[in-house]
């Protein structure tokens, strides 16, 4: 039986690890069935994967058109196994996630709740509103309440369970489908993607140009294993581009450790990174406003400390 329904999120054959937070997340609800959208034979590799993180059933919603698709063969494949299931849907709060959960939320006539943090047994959750200056616990009404949860809000616990494989039919594309001409795989390098990394190190203003996140922020990400990111202020600069911005405007994240380098602290950035298990602050303005929220504050040069702070770990690795 099915309790819940997951979007799996993939790339190229291999589970993102948002997938395993989201079947984490959305097993206080029961048995979880997994939706894996794509193109057929997806799902075969896929297969073990979900099973270890505690898919009891995984959704095959496979076509030749799945992957030349934006958003409608996952909406029309969650959608259609809502409204059969009368469960609740949990997607990852991503750019597209949100669109599919829109979408799948009016079909089923049921409520939508974005960007959450924790999901609750009684069909609540857990998020922040008006810029992160308050936490709130809300509710979605209609059998199929559907879910975005916020990367990093969960710690991935497998937990093994059967993984049956069930297909599930796609309707043919419509008339009014956006097809992708083009696909390029983004270039991510050698550090982890922002919104999955388990510690970020960003830099702000305060870097002072491009050459201070490739001569202080880069190296001290390196030596941690950590994603680079950056305030709205500095790629307003042009000091670092713009995929890499963490804010309201820019991507959510919710690393275990998260290293704030000459970023004041505005309302913006916080939304963004505010629920980061541990905060580190490093800024030479003792009122910056990013040391109201930090977990632990440095008021100095962060040309010194964050050298000095790279070899001390480089001696210690």
């Amino acid at each position: 039986m099915t309790n819940v329904l997951v979007l799996v999120e993939h790339t190229q054959g291999e589970l993102k690890n948002t997938t395993l937070e989201l079947i984490t997340a959305a097993r206080v609800f029961g048995d979880v069935g997994a939706v894996v959208v794509g193109a057929p034979g997806t799902t075969e590799k896929l297969q073990s994967g979900l099973a270890e993180a505690g898919a009891e059933t995984i959704y095959a919603a496979e076509s030749d058109s799945a992957d030349s698709l934006v958003v409608t063969p996952a909406v029309d494949a969650l959608s259609g196994l809502a409204a059969q299931l009368q469960v609740p849907v949990v997607i990852a709060s991503t750019a597209t996630g949100n669109e599919v959960a829109g979408r799948v939320g009016a079909r089923v006539a049921s409520g939508v709740l974005y960007d959450q943090i924790e999901i609750k047994e009684d069909r609540t959750a857990t998020g922040s509103i008006f810029g992160g200056d308050f936490t709130v616990t809300s509710s979605a009404g209609g059998a199929s309440p559907v879910f975005t949860l916020r990367a990093g809000s969960v710690d991935p616990e497998p937990q093994a369970a059967a993984g049956t494989v069930q297909a599930v039919e796609l309707p043919e594309p419509g008339p009014t489908a956006v097809k992708i001409t083009n696909f390029a795989p983004a270039e991510q390098g050698d550090r982890p993607e922002l919104t999955e990394a388990k510690i970020v190190v960003s830099g702000g203003r305060g870097v002072a140009g491009p050459e201070g996140f490739h001569d202080v922020v880069e190296p001290l990400a390196d030596v941690l294993g950590a994603a680079v990111g950056a305030s709205r202020a500095a790629v307003d600069a042009d000091y670092y581009p713009g995929k890499f911005q963490v804010g309201q405007t820019g991507k959510t994240v919710s690393p275990n450790l998260y290293i704030a380098l000459g970023i004041s602290g505005a309302i913006q950035h916080k939304a963004g990174m505010q629920t980061s298990k541990t905060i580190v602050a490093v800024n030479k303005d003792e009122e910056a406003g990013i040391f109201e929220i930090a977990d632990f504050g440095v008021v100095g040069d962060l040309f010194t400390v964050a050298p000095q702070a790279t070899e001390e770990l480089k001696k210690r690795k």
